[in-house]
């Protein structure tokens, strides 16, 4: 019982500390958990436990660093820029449309089941539009990573391999009859996406194209009271003055955008760099480091699209083939990119040297959250936190344990890594089911749930990768994200059970 109390109090003290910005993740996740494994009588054997979690979590980091380097290069060169345009034409500047043009970004680009790769693209991409039109960048944040965590549930992305090997399935049996409720789920994240958009559209008001000279902004400053957003003013833009209230017909001219019409034009937002955000005072970025998306920049290789479009097929098609392991695949991937890409031994160190702020703090984070995973489960803690739980389920509850483990997916997904979960727990409530009549392949379909919401778990390394691109806080993006990733997550669970597939 006392493993379980301590258990549970790390980690809301861990949520508490971060979410009121009193620690920052790094250190919050290295400094409580060495504390609490203090407290609970066990500190002779913390420095056990940190390696441990290191050693389980070290082919990670790796796999982030190269994925990172290799992805971000596929930018640089202008790979993605094709999907780019033609969201931004769809977007046109407004910002309903911009919202949701992120939510079906980053679904496209989740098919290939890493989230890491997912946030570089989407952010790149959509970024400097939020900080052109002053969108709110936790807006982009939590759409982006919601609508990843829905798309996550792809056999290759993790969690289904991970249920069908905890409990001896396969993982087709327990993906395919889960795609009407993943579906519904999805469209649930599209129609918040629009939602949130008109919201954005009621704040900033609508936008008009003045002309392709002109290259201020004119806009409203009244902001919804209690609203999460940023005023963030880019270099390039202007400061703003007010043409009527925030409202339905509220109006800004938009300039610089070229917001996409009959004509073919499309929006080139040239203000973001990996890792930078566009900050307010920037500046003109230098060569080397100009804005990912600026259709000019010095990094472009039209010449080599097909080679890199290749290059990218076959990287992910021996990822989901599993032909090496992931990590491997990406050293090769990111070494090939830029032999091809950038023959230059300096060429190289510029490109490696752009991405190395987020690679640098993706790889920290990783291995900071090692020593919270390893003392969780080096202790015990999970264990009982785990047995508590199960053990609190009434017998007359028995037959319904499909909704039960749905339910209690949502926490344990949020607090656990997807192998704590699906290693260590998923088993147990698999056990207690078949006691009570419920199949293993219910149960598996519906630890599936609360993916949505994992995708924002500060154990998660990719979520680093999305807030320290969007250069928001962990904090302000929880509490953004938490509620509608859960009501996306109950959506699923709720058309699961009437479609009769968990």
């Amino acid at each position: 019982m006392l493993l379980t109390v301590l258990g549970f109090v790390m980690i809301a003290t861990f949520l508490t500390l971060i979410m009121t910005k009193k620690m920052s993740p790094m250190t919050s996740l290295i400094l409580i958990p060495a504390l609490f494994c203090v407290i609970a009588g066990q500190g002779s054997h913390l420095g056990e436990y940190v390696l441990e979690g290191i050693g389980e979590l070290a082919p990670t980091a790796a796999m982030l660093m190269f994925a990172i380097i290799f992805f971000g290069v596929m930018i640089d060169v202008g790979l993605f820029d094709p999907i780019v345009r033609g969201i931004l034409r769809f977007c046109k500047a407004d910002p309903a449309r911009v919202v949701l043009g992120t939510a079906v970004l980053a679904a496209i680009v989740s098919l290939d089941g890493d989230g890491s790769t997912t946030f570089m693209i989407t952010v790149s991409a959509m970024l400097p539009l939020y900080l052109r039109l002053k969108m709110s960048v936790l807006t982009m944040t939590m759409v982006t990573a919601t609508a990843n965590g829905v798309m996550n549930t792809v056999p290759w992305g993790g969690p289904t391999a991970r249920a069908a090997t905890a409990l001896k399935l396969d993982a087709g049996d327990i993906f395919v009859p889960m795609v009407p409720a993943l579906a519904i789920g999805l469209l649930s994240v599209f129609a918040l996406a629009w939602i949130l958009g008109l919201r954005e559209r009621r704040r900033l008001g609508l936008l008009t194209e003045s002309g392709p000279a002109c290259d201020t902004v004119t806009t409203t400053e009244d902001e919804e009271a209690g609203a999460e957003t940023r005023d963030r003013t880019p270099a390039g833009v202007g400061a703003g003055s007010r043409t009527g209230s925030a409202g339905p017909t509220a109006t800004r001219t938009a300039t610089g955008l070229a917001a996409a019409s009959g004509s073919g034009g499309t929006a080139t937002p040239d203000l973001a760099k990996p890792g930078t955000g566009g900050d307010s005072g920037d500046g003109p970025a230098e060569d080397g480091e100009g804005g990912t998306l600026d259709p000019n920049r010095p990094t472009l290789r039209p010449k080599l699209f097909w080679f890199n479009a290749l290059l990218t097929l076959a990287v992910l098609i021996t990822l989901v083939a599993q032909l090496l392991p992931i990590p491997v695949i990406f050293m090769f991937g990111a070494a090939l990119a830029l032999t091809v890409n950038f023959p230059h031994m300096k060429q190289q160190r510029e490109r490696i040297a752009a991405h190395a702020d987020n690679v640098l703090n993706v790889s920290g984070m990783v291995f900071a959250a090692a020593v919270f995973t390893g003392v969780l489960t080096g202790t015990g803690m999970v264990e009982e936190m785990a047995k508590t739980l199960v053990g609190a389920v009434p017998d007359s509850l028995g037959p319904h344990m499909a909704l039960i483990t749905g339910l209690l997916s949502i926490p344990f997904t949020y607090f656990m890594s997807n192998d704590g979960f699906y290693f260590g727990i998923v088993p147990i409530l698999a056990e207690a089911g078949a006691q009570h009549g419920v199949s293993p392949l219910e149960i598996a379909r519906a630890s599936l749930i609360a993916q949505p919401l994992h995708m924002s778990s500060p154990l998660v390394p990719a979520v680093y990768v999305l807030v320290g691109m969007a250069k928001v806080e962990f904090g302000d993006h929880t509490r953004a994200t938490v509620k509608w990733a859960v009501m996306v997550s109950l959506v699923i669970l709720a058309a699961a059970l009437l479609l009769g597939i968990a």
